[in-house]
């Protein structure tokens, strides 16, 4: 996906935060409900996730062959190591942006869903409706915790390749570049981790799709 259109996304996301309840009832004039908006959302964190995953492994392949280095023209290794991190910056923030507008529709839902079991008249309906809202804002929590370890997890690691592409921008040498060996050590461990992380969270928004799809 290319930079243009990943800021094209995130505007996207951003310009509709502030509007969303005008969006809904557009959306729902011609046939699109919030519970559908909300899957939509949690398969298109589902995309980004994986799309992060290749990114950070690509990143961290790209820091190993700097490391690796024997020879050649170290600026344009370290040139393709800065455009590594800033994409997986882009793909991080992006991925942020999509769980911000899950939470939105979520929050938008389980209200109406709420004002809406007020109006029933018929009591053992009422009940059953209630009881279907609370088993899906547990999947929901469950899942937005998930995500929310996704997030938590890969700060560190952008972090960490931060300090590293800024360490070799002003220590542009093999020796400065040997150095790095341990941080490599540490960053791969993370990165491993956030892989686990987005795996699981990938898993636990399938189980809420297809639980929402039935309910």
């Amino acid at each position: 996906m290319s930079c243009d259109f990943r800021f094209f996304i995130l505007s996207v996301y951003l310009l509709l935060s502030g509007c969303q309840s005008a969006y809904y009832a557009t959306m729902e004039k011609v046939g699109v409900h919030k519970r559908d908006i909300l899957v939509s959302r949690v398969e298109s964190v589902n995309e980004s996730q994986k799309e992060a995953q290749q990114q950070f492994k690509s990143t961290l392949g790209q820091l190993s062959d700097m490391i690796d280095f024997d020879g050649g023209d170290l600026l344009a290794q370290y040139e393709a190591m800065q455009q590594q991190y800033e994409q997986s910056a882009e793909i991080a923030e992006e991925v942020s942006a999509r769980i911000n507008a899950i939470e939105n529709v979520a929050g938008a839902l389980f209200e109406e869903w709420q004002d809406e079991i007020e109006q029933f008249t018929n009591a053992k309906l009422k009940r059953q409706s209630q009881q279907k809202l609370r088993e899906t804002e547990f999947r929901y929590k469950t899942l937005i915790r998930s995500m929310h370890k996704v997030e938590d997890r890969m700060q560190p690691v952008l972090a960490a390749l931060k300090d590293n592409t800024l360490y070799l921008k002003h220590n542009l040498n093999a020796k400065a570049i040997g150095a790095l060996q341990g941080e490599y050590k540490s960053i791969k461990h993370d990165i491993e981790k956030l892989v686990v992380e987005m795996n699981s969270a990938i898993t636990q928004s399938q189980k809420f799709i297809n639980a929402l799809e039935v309910s």
